[in-house]
């Protein structure tokens, strides 16, 4: 991929001619309500905020197909739309975990608005954990306790919380040992019994077993993706940074190449060394653990939220803004209609390494890859008569999941969700502060599937999930995963 620049002009005419006949329907929504609980019942005593600590919410941060029916559906780090304690940014000790979901899609009955209807149903839930020490903060000084969660003690295990004071000061952001961990996108590895995870604090990308949660790896990322000055609070860590990934936007995509071979990150907004709008993305190769980095131009969005991979070198990327339902969840505030939710196509073939370039205010706009409008998401949910003041704000989980037959014909599906923030209910977006009647409506975690054909999106390949090949446990410096503690090298 590191080719000459010269390559994207000479593409992207053939690039943008190959979608102009897209033509991606809506057939199907899910929705899954956000005053149920989880199936982790050790997790369901009150957090520090006194939200139950096995809340079901936030599920659509990152979304994989798992083969069959089968989802997995990740949690960001936890409920913290509820104020509590602006010292640690009203984080509380939410155990990190993901879950595993059936996304049954049944043809509709006659009459029926969409051609199919899709039920959710929550097949298990896995709790995160290490089994090497991580770092908890003290709570000294945070009019707190330990950010250790007690359940530690009981497994005989270290679980990665959403608290944003388990932190080694003394290291950069990227420490695999802190035990803070914001997981913003989740992706199958090709064997099928392993996840790869990226988040948001670190940043960083860590690989656990599927069946136990346990992490056996850590891929180390560029320094330049690292902060050096950690705080507890976000405002701190971006006034006392100059280098590294902006706080709360890190690596908030992720996607795995169909052969299984290759990570693609994506830092949801600009590092401080960046000029705003430019966006990097970074490729790992899993077996080696070699990274390099490419560049991104946001157009309409004020952000990246999810990658999904096409083929070996294609990626539709979900770039949105921050308008829509829960955007303003209180009876005081004034909420907005959603405005842009849009996936383009972009393609790495060609793209040049940025990894040496650097700031400060660093343009990355000349080295950006290619890109062409695939969905308008709110355009097409207008279109199918929802209102866009009930269209999400945090559209942020994409995935391919399984074929359909629609008229005779075989459609590929792409499934989109949403983060609903753990909040199971959000003033009336419809009605205006003050007024008397505005009450509570719900905010559920949703699900939109929606149906494209091989000419709507040339050189689709599924991801495969093959249990006899693998390229997923190599640690390139064998000390920054939890694999050799298990015997795994």
């Amino acid at each position: 991929m590191n080719r000459k620049t010269l390559l994207p002009l000479l593409i992207a005419p053939l690039f943008a001619s190959t979608l102009a006949q897209a033509s991606v329907d809506l057939i199907a929504i899910g929705n899954i309500s956000g005053t149920y609980q989880d199936l982790a019942l050790q997790t369901a005593a009150p957090l520090e905020n006194g939200v139950a600590g096995n809340r079901l919410g936030g599920i659509g941060s990152g979304l994989a197909y798992a083969g069959g029916s089968i989802f997995l559906a990740l949690p960001d780090r936890g409920p913290n739309a509820n104020p509590y304690n602006p010292l640690v940014d009203d984080t509380v000790s939410y155990i990190d975990r993901f879950h595993t979901f059936s996304f049954n899609l049944a043809p509709s009955e006659p009459g029926s608005m969409l051609p199919f209807t899709l039920t959710p149903i929550l097949r298990d839930t896995t709790l995160l954990s290490s089994a090497r020490p991580l770092v908890y903060g003290s709570g000294v000084g945070l009019d707190l306790g330990s950010g250790e969660p007690a359940l530690n003690a009981v497994n005989h295990t270290h679980y990665f919380t959403g608290r944003s004071d388990n932190f080694d000061p003394s290291r950069p952001s990227t420490n695999p040992n802190n035990a803070r961990l914001d997981p913003e996108a989740i992706r199958v590895a090709r064997n099928g019994n392993s996840v790869f995870i990226s988040d948001e604090y670190g940043p960083y990308v860590h690989q656990f077993d599927r069946k136990s949660g346990k992490r056996i790896n850590s891929f180390k990322l560029p320094d330049n993706l690292a902060i050096s000055t950690l705080s507890p609070q976000k405002d701190v860590e971006i006034d006392n940074n100059a280098v590294g990934r902006v706080t709360n936007k890190g690596m908030e995509g992720l996607a795995i190449t169909p052969d299984g071979r290759m990570l693609v990150g994506f830092m949801q907004a600009n590092l401080e060394q960046d000029k705003k709008k430019s966006l990097r993305i970074v490729t790992i190769d899993i077996k080696r653990g070699t990274t390099h980095e490419y560049a991104y131009k946001l157009t309409d969005g004020s952000g990246v939220s999810e990658i999904v991979a096409v083929n070996d070198h294609q990626f539709l990327v979900d770039e949105r803004d921050g308008s829509g339902m829960a955007d303003a969840p209180g009876l005081d505030e004034e909420a907005s209609a959603a405005e842009v939710k849009k996936l383009y196509l972009i393609d790495l073939n060609g793209a040049e390494d940025i990894s040496g370039v650097t700031g400060p205010n660093a343009d990355l706009s000349s080295y950006a890859v290619p890109k062409i409008p695939f969905l308008d998401i709110v355009a097409k949910l207008k279109g199918a008569g929802i209102d866009p003041l009930f269209i999400p704000s945090k559209i942020e989980g994409l995935a391919f999941g399984q074929d359909v037959v629609i008229d005779g014909k075989t459609r590929h599906t792409l499934f989109i969700s949403n983060d609903n923030d753990f909040l199971a209910y959000i003033a009336d977006p419809t009605k205006m502060p003050g007024d008397a009647s505005r009450g509570y409506v719900e905010n559920p975690n949703l699900i939109y599937v929606f149906a494209f054909g091989d000419s709507d999106l040339p050189g689709y390949v599924p991801q495969a999930i093959d249990r006899d090949r693998d390229f997923s446990c190599y640690d390139p410096e064998g000390n920054n995963g939890d694999a050799k503690d298990s015997g795994r090298w």
